[in-house]
């Protein structure tokens, strides 16, 4: 199994009330090498937060965290940098691409704690094919100011694959675009996890993006349930 939650919680703090806030109770889920699903579901449900928790960005009240068959709770934060880094790819609404770097400079930048020469040569050379994949050939020297929405979001997806992860994890990938655009994205997302041999999960608002993936899942009152 690549992933695994088991019976994960997780509370906030209302702040001056000295009561808490429960946004997921004692969900499960496995997630098998190359799979896709989407999880749906209203917004303010936590939706973000368990992708952030099976991406180890935040850690669960309670429950367990599998990575690859390694508790996430038994790595310290330099282990679980490395794990994000090479196991985890990451894509969020906003693309967070670094204004100064040319979008070859974004896309490099998951490279830049990788120690060999010789796997750093690699992923440069992987970086260039992702870049010409995503049709961002003739666009690779230039700033994300001088591109599109769309154009930054599919530079986004090179830079979280450049180091060839096993789980890929998209929250809202389409929500900053226009239609057009995010039916190309969820074209590509669907291509990527075939070429790649790449488990996707994505969080998102939109059943089109949805039912590109081969499992739906409905998060509501902390609950997650499969509904298709």
């Amino acid at each position: 199994m690549l992933a695994e939650l088991q019976n994960i919680s997780k509370s906030y703090g209302s702040p001056g009330s000295g009561s808490e806030n429960l946004v997921l109770d004692g969900i499960s889920l496995t997630i098998a090498e190359k799979e896709t699903l989407a999880i749906v579901g209203p917004s303010g449900s936590g939706k973000s937060t368990l992708l952030n928790i099976l991406g180890t960005l935040d850690k669960p009240s309670s429950g367990i965290v599998l990575m690859n068959g390694v508790h996430a709770e038994s790595l310290d934060e330099l282990q679980l940098a490395d794990l994000r880094n090479r196991f985890i790819g990451f894509v969020f609404q906003q693309h967070h691409l670094l204004p100064q770097l040319s979008l070859a400079g974004n896309i490099l930048l998951p490279v830049i704690p990788v120690r060999s020469r010789k796997e750093q040569q690699s992923a440069r050379e992987r970086a260039f094919h992702l870049i010409e994949r995503m049709g961002l050939a003739k666009l690779a020297h230039k700033l994300p100011g001088q591109l599109s929405v769309g154009e930054c979001q599919r530079a986004a997806v090179a830079r979280a694959l450049v180091n060839r992860p096993r789980l890929l994890l998209a929250d809202e990938p389409t929500g900053s675009l226009d239609a057009g655009n995010a039916d190309l994205l969820g074209q590509l997302l669907g291509e990527l996890n075939r070429e790649h041999d790449l488990a996707v999960i994505v969080v998102t608002h939109s059943m089109d993006l949805a039912s590109r993936m081969g499992k739906i899942y409905r998060l509501s009152s902390g609950k997650l349930q499969m509904i298709s």
